[in-house]
């Protein structure tokens, strides 16, 4: 179960990176794109 979890959060972390952009002028812009536009970014 543990390992399952681990997978889980690993996984969600790459799907996550794909999305951000870790730029000083457009990381605000990058999560309001995954809290709006990514499915399940909530």
């Amino acid at each position: 179960l543990l390992g399952l979890c681990l997978i889980m959060q690993i996984l969600t972390g790459l799907f996550l990176a794909m999305h951000y952009t870790p730029d000083t002028t457009t990381a605000f812009s990058s999560v309001a794109h995954i809290c709006r536009d990514v499915n399940y970014g909530w």
